[in-house]
This record gives structure tokens, sequence and C-alpha cells, in this order.
């Protein structure tokens, strides 16, 4: 909706729609699509891949901006993906749009990569926010550690967002979305299993695929970024009991622990 009125306030009559007027617009967009859930609420986690490009404008619509981005390695995600197209064998999924995308594990894989497409988007976005001007807005998360240690790391989520923590139960979980994902013949595409566990299992892509889609973690690289990741305060603990997540910048974390530029938040 927020593209769709950009697009429209920026056509042929462009120049009758000032800069004031577009900001009061989108504003209101928010107020309206919101209006149900704020009588109750004063945080609202609005989930879109597509925010990331868009931070600049959060930013100047609402100052105070807070992103939580959850990242997992490109390999891993595109092996998830590639794990249910290979369950439901007797499905055409709507993720791919013909025949040469659908080939073989290399074309869906590429095509998932695609600029405009279901992963390759979302990898875009986050860049977009993770270099740009307000990536200090930014917290990554990766899903090893909420899987691994989801009391840790929400209660470091709700430490950057400034909120007082929940008591969250990580046994109970529900969610299904299976009239959707029967739309784009991919059952299963968005069922959250109940308990929150690390699940180990071997990837169903070929090694060099891996090798070259794990290339793609950039967050994991970072030489310069003003946004926020968590991660291990004792990379070489051999017990995951012994393990501390913290809050810590970017740039330190592509550096290294230690970095005399870091200020981690412990937990």
């Amino acid at each position: 909706m927020t593209s769709s009125l950009l697009v429209e306030m920026g056509g042929e009559d462009g120049p009758l729609v000032p800069k004031d007027k577009r900001r009061h617009v989108l504003r209101r967009l928010f107020d309206a699509f919101y209006a149900q859930e704020c009588e109750t609420r004063e945080v609202v986690f609005d989930t879109n891949r597509g925010w990331g490009a868009r931070l600049p404008l959060l930013v100047e619509l609402f100052g105070t901006v807070r992103m939580i981005c959850m990242v997992r390695s490109v390999a891993s995600v595109v092996d998830s993906f590639e794990t249910l197209v290979r369950r439901n064998v007797f499905d055409r999924s709507g993720l791919f749009q013909d025949e040469t995308e659908r080939a073989t594990v290399y074309s869906r894989a590429d095509a998932l990569l695609l600029p405009n497409r279901t992963v390759g988007y979302a990898l875009a976005s986050l860049k977009d926010a993770f270099y740009g001007a307000h990536a200090d807005a930014l917290l990554v998360v990766e899903y090893d550690h909420l899987v691994k240690f989801p009391r840790q790391t929400l209660s470091l989520i709700y430490r950057f967002l400034g909120e007082e923590p929940f008591d969250h139960r990580f046994d109970s979980l529900e969610y299904d979305e299976p009239a959707f994902d029967a739309g784009l013949a991919t059952p299963g595409l968005h069922f959250v299993k109940k308990t929150v566990k690390a699940e180990a299992r071997p990837t169903v892509l070929p090694p060099d695929l891996y090798d070259r889609l794990a290339q793609l973690d950039f967050w994991r690289q970072a030489t310069y970024s003003e946004a926020h990741v968590i991660r291990s305060s004792s990379p070489s603990s051999e017990s995951d009991a012994d393990t501390r997540l913290m809050i810590a910048p970017a740039l330190a974390a592509g550096r290294g622990a230690g970095s005399p530029s870091a200020s981690p938040l412990l937990v």
C-alpha cells in the first residue's frame, strides 16, 4: 500500500502533491491500517521483507524506528525451500514461474535469488538497510541463536527495543497459513512447529551450490555498518550451556571479539 501510494503521488499529478502532504497521507495510512490494533496496543510489529529498502522513509514518518531482521545462512534458506519442493513432488510450486525455473535444484536456487523474488529481494532489502544511513536502527538476529537460546535472544531484542520483557513460552507455538500456501501450490510454506528447538539435518543441496550460496552471508563478514548484531560472547565455548549472547556493533562483530570499538550489551 505504501509503495502504491508513493507511485500515485509521484505520477502525472505529482507536482500537485507537495512533500509535506505526502508525509501526512502516508503517516495516516499507518494510523488507519492499524487503528483496531492500536485501540489496545502501544506497539505493533509490521512484518514485511521489503521494509529494509524503505527504512529511510520509515525514519521520515516516525522518527525513532527499530527494525528486527532475522537472518540465516542463505544456503540454509534455499535448502529449506528445496526440501519443501521435494516434499511436494506432485505440486508445481508457484515460487517458480515456468518449467525452466523448476527444472533442477540449480535453476530453482537461481530463481529464488533473482532480485525481485522471494530470497533475492529479501536479501537485497536487508543489505540496503544494513549498509544504509539508518543502519543503527537495525538489529540482526541469527536464526540459530533464536532456536538454540530463545530466552537469551528475546531478552536482548526487548532490550534493543526499549520494551519491558514478556515471559514467552517456547513449547506452544501455533501458526500456519494453509489457504495461502495452497494458492502457491506449496503446502507447508508457512507452517511453524510447536516447539522452538534446533534440529540438525543433512542438506539436500549439492556441495558446490551450498558453498556458492554460503558466500552470500554478508552480515557475517561486515566491514562497515552501524547495524547491531546478536552474537556469542564466548565463541570458543564447547557447551551451549556456557554460551552467553550479546548485542554488538556489526563492525566489531566483523572484526571479531575483543574489538576496541565494541560496546556490547550482555544477557
